[in-house]
């Protein structure tokens, strides 16, 4: 599986997370009973990250989203805005181009051309906040 399936595979189950108040064992179980979404260590590292931080995250998304409450913003748009900020902390051999490019990518798959714009700009102004890191090879998709 590569790594943006991976991302998207980890979107649909925090996505399914929002809906639901079950606990990621249980989220896996029935995303992998439907067929549809495989279960793998990466995307574990991911939904369960990006649970366990979400009020950090959220606190982050706010600063560079300052006409939009975190509270208003559309549900897919926050998990998506999630993953990425929480990889770019969370996962040093991710590049931030690449987090940002596949947050984008999903945006555009499951989203509106407005929403997509919104999350370019709101991980654009992040990572350009962002101290210059050390990106050693282009992760391979």
């Amino acid at each position: 599986m590569t790594k943006r399936q991976c991302r998207e595979n980890a979107f649909l189950i925090l996505f399914e997370a929002s809906l639901r108040d079950d606990a990621p064992d249980v989220l896996y179980q029935a995303a992998e009973e439907v067929g549809e979404i495989e279960v793998t260590d990466r995307v574990r590292t991911l939904v369960e990250g990006v649970l366990s931080q979400s009020e950090e995250l959220d606190s982050i998304i706010a600063s560079y989203s300052p006409k939009r409450a975190v509270s208003r913003i559309p549900r897919i748009n926050l998990i998506l805005l999630r993953m990425a900020i929480y990889e770019i902390r969370n996962i040093p051999e991710t590049p931030v181009n690449v987090a940002v490019s596949e947050a984008v990518g999903i945006s555009q798959k499951y989203t509106y051309q407005e929403d997509t714009a919104f999350i370019n700009g709101v991980l654009g102004a992040f990572a350009r906040s962002l101290p210059p890191r050390e990106e050693t090879a282009q992760e391979a998709e």
